[in-house]
């Protein structure tokens, strides 16, 4: 299946020895008046699901992503401060401008953890970007990948960016790509 929105469904109950499973979260925020850069009512929405989420699933590991373009902390710094969920590992990847960035300065955190399946938690109009962009770069490590959108209306503007966003998704893939493949020549 494509996308779920409940992604509970379409993973089967972890057995033992089972791939080990994480939430992934990519943040969303803006500079408001007082210029503070913060999380946006819809990123909460996101961590609410995510919360909603680690209840039903065997996921070890939730992890936050997003930059701060103001030096104060990162939308991953404040979705972790935000976290009322379970107890599991939160790890943070503070540095992911687009979304492109959140899959694959994302992707290392998930390998070095031994994690083989993903479920990326995202909003409606951002499900077929996160898809394109996560689904490849998650695959290419052999990760499994599901999708869990939150219960956020859209709004005209989201439709907007999505719509603009979409004619730059594959040279931002072939960017990351060539990122990662940097960093991994550097170990």
């Amino acid at each position: 299946m494509l996308f779920s929105t409940n992604a509970a469904e379409y993973l089967p109950p972890e057995e033992p020895g089972a791939a080990a499973t994480a939430i992934v979260v990519p943040g969303h925020g803006r500079l408001h008046r007082d210029g503070v850069y913060r999380i946006s009512a819809r990123c909460h929405r996101l961590v609410r699901e995510a919360e909603r989420l680690a209840e039903r699933l065997p996921a070890e590991t939730v992890v936050f992503s997003g930059w701060s373009p103001s030096g104060g902390p990162s939308e991953a710094e404040q979705m972790r401060t935000l976290w009322r969920g379970p107890e599991v590992e939160l790890v943070i990847e503070p540095t992911a401008r687009v979304t492109a960035e959140n899959a694959g300065r994302t992707l290392p955190l998930l390998v070095e953890r031994g994690i083989r399946r993903a479920v990326v938690v995202c909003a409606p109009l951002h499900l077929v970007r996160a898809h394109y962009l996560f689904s490849r770069l998650y695959a290419d490590a052999g990760i499994e990948t599901k999708f869990r959108m939150a219960r956020i209306v859209p709004s005209p503007y989201a439709l907007a960016w999505e719509l603009g966003a979409l004619w730059v998704r594959r040279a931002q893939l072939r960017a990351v790509r060539a990122e990662l493949a940097r960093s991994r020549k550097r170990r």
